[in-house]
């Protein structure tokens, strides 16, 4: 398993657009299921996205997970799968990347936060 957490200010639709478009362009990914939710000023956004990892032969899953108050936004990103082992995780390069592709898209366009990885 591999996560990415970070503060954004932004708007939130253009924030979840450039998300969802970077991990598209992740050879085989789609998105599998979501769910988008409002309560007073904040927004939700949790998504599950797949793809086959080649290197693994096997499939990862994503999920993302977008809050937002106005420009005040919390990113979360989880990856899971990518290995055929038993009892513990032997490969995870699959997961790792899958989620580099969303972290570059990220943090090319949005600078990091004080207090946050």
């Amino acid at each position: 398993m591999a996560k990415y957490e970070c503060r954004i200010n932004g708007h939130f639709d253009e924030v979840w657009q450039m998300c969802t478009e970077a991990i598209g362009r992740s050879s085989t990914a789609s998105r599998e299921d979501g769910s988008d939710y409002m309560l007073g000023g904040v927004r939700v956004a949790v998504h599950v996205f797949e793809r086959y990892s080649v290197f693994g032969g096997n499939r990862v899953s994503l999920t993302l997970a977008l809050v937002g108050e106005g420009n005040n936004l919390f990113l979360t990103a989880i990856t899971a799968g990518g290995s055929k082992a038993t009892f513990f995780k032997i490969n995870t390069v699959g997961e790792e990347a899958f989620l580099k592709t969303l972290v570059v898209a990220i943090e090319e366009r949005y600078p990091l936060q004080p207090g946050m990885p």
